[in-house]
């Protein structure tokens, strides 16, 4: 137990130690320096995303608590409410809470670890589609407002812009990051690999020009590389820690 108490205080520490520069750079970063376009995408890629999606794996041990749903919705309500105050930059935290909380209530109603696979082999597709042709492309191109509410900001250093990740990808990195955990899969290189691939997709953007590019293919294979072996194991009917969860242990969370 003691030890237990050890690590909580530690996680909580290391996640406090992370939000509240997270919560001044937010603040400030119009202020600050700038020194280039590669510059600033080495920044959002190799320090910005790392230190925000790292309060999600500090915050994974919550994964197999009660009442994920109505925690996720409150943090969806406060994201609302943040945003009507214009208290911009804590409403940007709150829907990165809500995502959290939502996809590992969501996860909670898959039984095995194919159901996850077939979830990352479907939504690159829908997400390309949607992007490039679909709702996406729509409320980026004509309702830009929209897609600020309904995203999370990585802020440029020196100026009144952002590189942004809709809420859809936030709920999707908090659902394979948790599918890692719950079915005894690699989490930090899964974690890696989900951060690496949503830097690359940045980078990518930038070098050819584009508006956007759909994040959800990079969260997609920074889920299934790190763990490849694992899943063609586990889909080809050889047993291994983590197919099926542990119904008293890790059932769909109560709502209550």
């Amino acid at each position: 137990m003691r030890r237990v108490w050890a690590t909580s205080r530690g996680r909580l520490a290391a996640f406090a130690a992370c939000l509240i520069p997270l919560g001044v750079y937010y603040e400030v970063s119009s202020d600050l320096w700038h020194v280039g376009l590669w510059w600033d995408v080495a920044w959002i890629a190799l320090v910005l995303m790392p230190c925000v999606f790292g309060l999600v794996l500090l915050a994974l041990p919550l994964r197999t608590s009660r009442g994920l749903l109505p925690v996720g919705l409150a943090f969806a309500v406060l994201a609302a409410v943040l945003t009507f105050a214009h208290f911009d930059v804590w409403a940007n935290f709150a829907r990165l809470g809500a995502t959290m909380f939502l996809g590992w209530w969501f996860l909670g109603y898959f039984e095995t670890v194919a159901w996850v696979v077939l979830v990352a082999s479907i939504i690159p597709w829908v997400d390309a589609y949607s992007v490039w042709r679909g709702p996406t492309k729509e409320i980026v191109a004509h309702h830009e407002h929209i897609f600020r509410v309904l995203s999370f900001a990585f802020p440029v250093p020196g100026e009144h812009a952002a590189a942004n990740l809709g809420v859809p990808d936030l709920f999707f990195f908090a659902l394979f990051l948790g599918a890692a955990d719950r079915f005894g899969l690699r989490v930090y290189w899964t974690w890696v690999t989900l951060v690496a691939a949503l830097g690359g997709t940045i980078a990518l953007t930038v070098w050819l020009n584009l508006n956007g590019l759909p994040a959800l293919p990079a969260i997609s294979i920074g889920f299934l590389l790190p763990n490849a072996d694992l899943l063609w194991r586990r889909l080809r009917g050889q047993p291994g820690l983590g197919d099926r969860a542990q119904v008293a242990v890790d059932r769909p969370p109560d709502d209550g």
